[in-house]
């Protein structure tokens, strides 16, 4: 493999089968995805890498991912006067209350730009 030309990532739908090579990993290992769509911009843009964390502490004002209403959701976590809610950063999506931390599936540990390694920002030490 050629280390300059870009290495492809297939995308596969969440309903397809798993590849077994992954039924070798912890669901405790960290692993990244791809941003897409723009509810938690400005701070994460379609197209940065984030690597969540599933054991990760979640705490006010993390970054979680979180399985909501059938589906993957990335937003930050909130407490107020009324429990826990998940916020988009971007105000043109809404925001979703949820009864406990059960939902949250990960913790935002960092992020980068494809191909610009000095791009990274960590969100927990």
């Amino acid at each position: 493999m050629n280390p300059s030309k870009p290495f492809p990532i297939p995308v596969v739908p969440a309903d397809a089968a798993p590849d077994p090579a992954l039924s070798h990993c912890s669901a405790a290992e960290p692993f990244a995805l791809m941003v897409l769509g723009d509810s938690m911009a400005p701070e994460f843009v379609e197209g940065d890498i984030i690597v969540i964390e599933p054991e990760g502490l979640a705490t006010d004002g993390s970054y979680v991912l979180a399985w909501l209403d059938d589906e993957w959701i990335f937003r930050q976590l909130a407490k107020d006067e009324r429990g826990w809610k998940l916020q988009p950063l971007n105000p043109k999506y809404p925001t979703a209350r949820i009864a406990d931390l059960s939902v949250v599936k990960g913790v935002i540990i960092q992020k980068s730009k494809p191909g610009r390694r000095k791009a990274a920002k960590r969100y927990v030490d």
